[in-house]
């Protein structure tokens, strides 16, 4: 942990605790819902495995998060947000809002990263618009290197979400071929699957319905309803 502000604010002592890097983007991790470790590396993929696990113990030690027995399977375990940790919610998200607002789109396009992207596209994706079977959509990033290209996203019939780097094998209902940064636009909500699609910067092909309804059940993250002010 770094050294004390050695002030009685609350804010200085606050802090002292959630202040240390990569943090405060943890705790943003742990709000979303992810419990185990190789859940909680997806979701900071540029975290060190052994800083990650410091961070954790820091948690811990602050009584923010607890580390217990995962159900079904006594032999590993999971990391759960205490009261104290549920009650940062509030603040991750006014973070968050504050960051959608102000911090200038150039600025947020010119951190990409195609791991962070899938993972919360998966876990925000609403199965509901896409029919009750098997869907796979292909995502290829035109912009990247090869081997970080492809990536598949498959919805199963009761509503569970998978994210794969590695063809799985299934047949693909909907290919999506686009940059990086224009799949981050829309999912930040910076620009629209209609607009980035008129520009051609994304093409659609395979299903109509599901090509037709993109905006709808790629659920968007969860700060892009909040409009920009810089």
């Amino acid at each position: 942990m770094q050294a004390s502000y050695r002030q009685f604010c609350p804010v200085a002592m606050a802090s002292e605790i959630l202040g240390t890097r990569w943090t405060i983007v943890l705790i943003r991790e742990l709000v979303a819902g992810s419990t185990r470790f190789n859940d909680l590396r997806r979701g900071v993929p540029r975290m060190s495995p052994a800083l990650l696990s410091q961070r954790l113990k820091d948690l811990e030690a602050a009584g923010i998060v607890e580390k217990v027995a995962s159900e079904g399977d006594r032999s590993s375990h999971e990391y759960r947000l205490t009261e104290a940790g549920r009650d940062l919610q509030a603040v991750i998200e006014s973070i968050g809002v504050w960051g959608q607002r102000w911090v200038e789109t150039d600025l947020a396009l010119d951190n990409l990263d195609p791991n962070l992207l899938m993972w919360d596209m998966r876990r925000n994706l609403k199965p509901s618009p896409v029919p009750s079977v098997r869907n796979v959509f292909e995502f290829r990033y035109t912009d990247l290197p090869a081997s970080q290209q492809y990536w598949w996203l498959i919805v199963e019939p009761s509503g569970e979400v998978d994210l794969c780097s590695v063809d799985p094998g299934f047949e693909v209902e909907l290919y999506i071929r686009t940059t990086l940064r224009t799949m981050t636009s829309i999912w930040m909500g910076f620009s629209t699957v209609s607009s980035e699609r008129k520009k051609e910067s994304l093409v659609l092909e395979g299903d109509s319905k599901l090509a037709r309804n993109m905006q709808t059940w790629l659920g968007l993250s969860h700060f892009a309803v909040e409009k920009k002010r810089v």
